[in-house]
């Protein structure tokens, strides 16, 4: 484990497979974060609006590349309406994905949000249509949404060096990393104390979600590695850091 100066704690270690280092961020994967999605989360709007629960998904979700495109075009195509509030729209505005002036691919957005998301009073109940309907038919979500919609609050970046090595680095995503000015999110959950609040460690709690981005073997050996600190003392996450300053 390794602090880079950044207040953080990081776990760094060659893939035994291919010319890969692995980065992870170990103080955000040890930490109490959950989501809080319809328990109090109130969204990223400029005006807080936990009744909405609309949660992190007011801007939509962008495509990732051309598996991502085929896949969450299929699980829409898979949808029926009793699962899907927005069916009937999404056959009228020529379906639920389409392509920006830039040429990304990214969901549409229905009054105020992706257009995968039903609302509250809907059959059955607010949150991701496509969410729902994995679970419902006892699959795994990450099969189902778009690959940015599983990852967060995990961040993949790959770094190819001139060499042809590659740095991947694992961490939490923060706020810039939405884009766009600063006033476009108004509230991110991995900066609020209000969201670390879970029994387990993320690395546990997340599982899946990682072993989807690195792989079993990768994964393992975090654990491994993880596990052997863990009766050491690690840095908390900041957001909980400075909830324990003297004074506050």
């Amino acid at each position: 484990m390794e602090d880079h100066g950044d207040g953080r704690e990081w776990c760094s270690f060659d893939d035994p497979d291919e010319e890969r280092t692995w980065l992870f961020d170990v103080t955000f994967l040890t930490s109490s974060w959950a989501c809080i999605y319809g328990r109090g989360c109130p969204g990223i709007d400029p005006e807080a609006a936990a009744e909405d629960q609309i949660g992190c998904c007011s801007h939509g979700a962008w495509i990732g590349d051309d598996d991502d495109l085929e896949r969450v075009a299929a699980k829409a195509a898979a949808l029926d309406p009793e699962e899907w509030q927005y069916h009937a729209m999404a056959r009228r505005r020529g379906g639920a994905l389409f392509q920006d002036r830039r040429g990304d691919w990214r969901t549409r957005r229905v009054d105020g949000a992706c257009i995968f998301l039903n609302r509250p009073g809907f059959g059955t109940g607010p949150g991701c249509a496509l969410h729902h309907a994995a679970v419902r038919r006892q699959e795994s979500f990450i099969a189902w949404k778009p690959d940015v919609c599983w990852q967060v609050p995990l961040r993949r970046e790959d770094l190819e060096t001139a060499s042809g090595h590659i740095f991947t680095m694992v961490r939490e995503w923060k706020r810039q990393d939405w884009g766009g000015d600063a006033d476009d999110v108004a509230w991110w959950c991995t900066e609020a104390p209000e969201a670390f609040v879970a029994r387990r460690p993320v690395y546990e709690a997340l599982a899946d979600e990682l072993v989807a981005i690195c792989g079993a073997r990768i994964y393992e050996e975090l654990v491994r590695r993880i596990d052997e600190r863990r009766s050491e003392s690690l840095l908390p996450h900041p957001t909980v850091r400075s909830r324990r300053r003297p004074g506050r």
